[in-house]
């Protein structure tokens, strides 16, 4: 089959359909990318336009096909230790006032495949140990990112960032048939657990938190569709816990129930 070429108005129904079901706003620039992305799934389905595929996808008839069309068109680049004063802040000013009689966690709100999740466990096993009572949530709406993030084995060429003590303590690197690849340890995958959720519908299942990272987020979205976030999110958060954004984002103009302990991390009252 020829590549074929997207229309802008199919590139405008999916726009619209991932605003509908994800809340992500696909800039005008990513029609190549769109196009790209889903030409492989025109090709394995012998579809013969993207309107084709955009019928299959929300006919109901191919509730998969649609899952994998949302897991193709979000964003899920990320790395260990990404944003590494994050990670500092975290056990050097928030760890510390933890209680060890409480149980301590942690939403990963966009882990993708899990290494932000995994960074923050390490943190954790760190600074509070095995002993105490914490636990790590990662989730995502990519059930395939997912899927690869509870394996907790990732190329070695992505661990670069991992500190060298936290490699050495916390990963196990393959041999034989597994050479080039890390797993985390299962001390670890044991306090990490993920699940897929929706930062657009309702999150009361998922419980309270100490600390969220929301980071790399928001950017994806307009500014209603921060607030309304941002609002859920920090259903989640209990009293006097921290919330962690990405570098090129703010909470200005988005919540006024945190306050700001320095840029990129607020506390809510």
């Amino acid at each position: 089959m020829s590549e074929l070429a997207i229309t802008d108005a199919e590139f405008g129904r999916f726009r619209a359909l991932m605003r509908r079901v994800a809340g992500v706003e696909l800039a005008a620039t990513k029609k190549h990318l769109v196009s790209g992305r889903l030409g492989r799934r025109l090709r394995a389905h012998g579809l013969q336009s993207f309107g084709d595929y955009f019928r299959l996808v929300v006919g109901g008839t191919a509730p998969d096909e649609f899952e994998h069309m949302v897991d193709l068109l979000t964003t899920h680049e990320t790395y260990f230790f990404r944003e590494p004063k994050h990670f500092d802040y975290l056990a050097d000013a928030i760890l510390p006032r933890a209680r060890a009689e409480r149980d301590f966690r942690v939403w990963s709100a966009a882990s993708s495949t899990g290494e932000e999740a995994y960074s923050l466990a390490m943190v954790l096993m760190d600074r509070l140990g095995e002993g105490a009572r914490w636990e790590v949530f990662g989730s995502d709406i990519s059930h395939e990112v997912l899927r690869t993030a509870a394996t907790g084995i990732y190329p070695t060429h992505r661990i670069d960032a991992i500190p060298a003590d936290y490699l050495r303590r916390f990963c196990l690197r393959g041999v034989g048939g597994r050479a080039g690849t890390l797993r985390i340890d299962a001390r670890l995958r044991r306090r990490v657990r993920f699940a897929p959720a929706n930062l657009n519908d309702g999150l009361g299942g998922i419980g309270q938190f100490d600390v969220i990272f929301l980071r790399n987020v928001l950017i994806y979205f307009d500014a209603a569709a921060k607030r309304q976030i941002v609002h859920r999110v920090l259903g989640q958060l209990k009293p006097q816990g921290w919330l962690v954004v990405g570098h090129a984002e703010t909470l200005n103009g988005v919540s006024t129930t945190v306050r700001q302990e320095q840029p990129t991390i607020y506390r809510k009252a």
